[in-house]
């Protein structure tokens, strides 16, 4: 009995070392977000892992850039500054990339239209690190929230010299822009 109550107390005492080893390092690698919006356009910074545990992490803040533009846009467009994104002068970079930890910064700007069917107000993305973005699929899967008679507008593709390839894509929300059919 005491051999089985000392064989439980290693046991105890090592898994309870090797999680708070695991979970010390998560917490000193807490990836940093910061994504500013103004009228001009959405900029920010993802510093942290490229993965935590197989889940692609440092590419998500493409994710969390659509969003944030997106709902520029459409408050720009409510308070009648029509706008949509200007694909020449976005700008990428994905330093450190392949070494576990990756500084990826991006700017998506702004340019002003002149009325409110030219604005766009919904914004996304479709891209991957060192593979070919699924571009068709995104197209698809999208192609439900387009008004009838409109079309997604799509970058060039764009890539980061560490491989981090992205198509972005505007559209016309079809519930922000109805009369604009």
């Amino acid at each position: 009995m005491k051999q089985i109550t000392t064989l439980f107390i290693v046991c105890f005492v090592a898994f309870s070392c090797i999680e708070f080893k695991k979970n010390k390092a998560l917490n000193s690698s807490k990836p940093k977000n910061n994504i500013l919006c103004s009228d001009s356009g959405c900029s920010g910074t993802y510093e942290g892992p490229e993965f935590i545990y197989s889940d692609d992490i440092a590419h998500q803040f493409s994710n969390k850039m659509s969003r944030k533009v997106g709902d520029k846009l459409k408050e720009l467009y409510k308070a009648n500054d029509f706008k949509k994104v200007d694909f020449s002068k976005i700008s990428m970079s994905t330093i450190g990339m392949g070494s576990g930890e990756v500084i990826y910064k991006l700017s998506i700007p702004f340019i002003s239209v002149k009325n409110k069917c030219e604005a766009y107000t919904s914004f996304d993305h479709v891209g991957g690190w060192n593979h070919s973005p699924e571009l068709l699929r995104r197209k698809q899967a999208l192609s439900a929230a387009l008004m009838e008679g409109h079309k997604l507008d799509i970058s060039d593709l764009k890539t980061t010299p560490e491989g981090l390839q992205e198509y972005w894509i505007q559209w016309k929300n079809k519930d922000v822009q109805a009369d604009c059919k």
